[in-house]
């Protein structure tokens, strides 16, 4: 979005201090921003203000402030983040095209960067950025959509109830899919059924000309049809409007299926890893639908796509062992889906590095027990990092798992996954390193 300085006044309520120059994109890094943003510094465990130099020096053409303005040109404002909603929010009054906004307990950066690829294979597609999914997230996607781009995909976190309904203010989707439901920060939300109330936000959002992409698999998502005015498309793998049939996996962990759709039908070969992807590919693909793609577009945009990195990334290792590092983030439905991704690898010894769960409240104790119990059941060795709700003596840090692991030689497979704050790609790092 290109702007002058006094426009983003105008926009956001605040006073243009300096001369008024234009601004094109917005960063709130001061390490990342590029020449010719807006800066806007956030105030949280960090104040941005204090970066507010470096981001000029960069080459930041104006800043955003709540505080006395350091010279060059700043709009003063109350509230920085409130003024960067307030950008998106403006961002997206001046965008037609469509808008897909997408939630879930798991699988939703996936969809996102799937999706994104799925409609990009038919026209210029921008999305959110890694897991740019809250208040900051999302008007920065908006904001930031390059001149040209016809559709927007953007991630939906929820940290609490009227979150995602907040967010639906700004990006105004005109497809809203939801992925699942499960045990993911109930430690806010007490409940799984508190989480798809809150998840449901998005279907609520959307208008009758609309689309709620919804997961026919999961009940507490299918429940979600009677909560919009939208029009409703189905995916799923027993049941649904877009489905997979004769889905296989090569040695590599990559799926194959049939696409099959009430517009036509076509062959994928995914690029991505792990038979879980099959289901946010259906995701991707009813998106794609209902933006207008068609199916061998699809097709094509699911195989092209890539994901964020440190998800269901497959290496074979130098020694000729498998290295699954899926240390992006964990819960116990994406825990689950990591082990039987893992137990499907043909080697003698299969072992999984399991960091903390986080977010999980009064859950927290059951649903490590029940994953450890799952590796039982799959033949699969636990190692434990930091925690021990797996039921088993922890080892203290990556180092220590990476020592404990021993030689990982060509009868191996490792699994290394946990909730983000726990920074087990540091393991996975060790081990591509040889």
């Amino acid at each position: 979005m290109k702007l002058s300085a006094s426009d983003v006044a105008l926009e956001v309520g605040g006073q243009l201090v300096g001369p008024d120059v234009a601004v094109a994109g917005v960063s709130i890094d001061s390490r990342t921003v590029a020449p010719g943003e807006l800066f806007v510094p956030v105030v949280a465990d960090r104040d941005g203000h204090d970066f507010i130099e470096h981001a000029v020096t960069a080459g930041a053409t104006a800043y955003l402030t709540s505080k006395s303005p350091q010279g060059g040109t700043a709009v003063v404002v109350d509230d920085t983040a409130a003024a960067l909603a307030e950008l998106g929010r403006h961002a997206r009054n001046q965008f037609d095209g469509p808008v897909v906004g997408i939630t879930g307990s798991v699988g939703k950066t996936s969809v996102k960067d799937m999706a994104a690829a799925a409609i990009g294979a038919d026209r210029p597609t921008h999305a959110s950025p890694m897991s740019f999914n809250n208040e900051l997230g999302v008007p920065l996607t908006l904001v930031n959509r390059p001149e040209g781009a016809e559709a927007v995909v953007v991630e939906m976190g929820a940290r609490g109830m009227g979150h995602i309904a907040w967010l639906c203010s700004l990006a105004r989707p005109s497809v809203g899919v939801v992925t699942s439901v499960g045990a993911a920060h109930t430690e806010l939300f007490g409940t799984v059924e508190a989480v798809a109330e809150a998840k449901g936000e998005l279907v609520q959002a959307l208008d009758s000309s609309g689309v709620a992409v919804l997961n026919a698999d999961q009940p507490l998502v299918a429940a979600m049809a009677e909560r919009t005015e939208a029009a409703v498309l189905t995916y799923g793998r027993t049941s649904g409007d877009v489905r997979a049939t004769d889905v296989g996996m090569d040695d590599g962990l990559r799926p194959r299926f049939r696409l099959d759709t009430p517009s036509g039908k076509a062959a994928v070969a995914l690029a991505v890893c792990g038979e879980h992807m099959v289901d946010n590919a259906l995701a991707a693909a009813a998106a794609a639908l209902a933006v207008g793609v068609g199916v061998d577009e699809i097709a094509a945009g699911l195989e092209a796509a890539r994901l964020a990195p440190w998800r269901m990334e497959v290496t074979a290792l130098a020694s000729g062992g498998v290295l699954i590092n899926d240390a992006y983030n964990a819960n116990p439905m994406s825990m689950t889906a990591g082990l039987r991704s893992l137990a499907a690898v043909d080697r003698l010894r299969r072992v999984a590095v399991l960091g903390e769960m986080a977010e999980l409240g009064d859950r927290a104790a059951a649903e490590h027990a029940a994953i450890g119990s799952l590796a039982r059941e799959l033949g699969i060795e636990v190692i434990p990092v930091a925690t021990a709700e797996y039921g088993l003596a922890p080892v203290a840090d990556a180092d220590a798992a990476v020592a404990a692991l021993g030689p990982v030689d060509g009868d191996t497979a490792v699994l290394v996954k946990a909730s983000r704050a726990v920074g087990l790609e540091a393991v996975a790092a060790a081990l591509a390193d040889g």
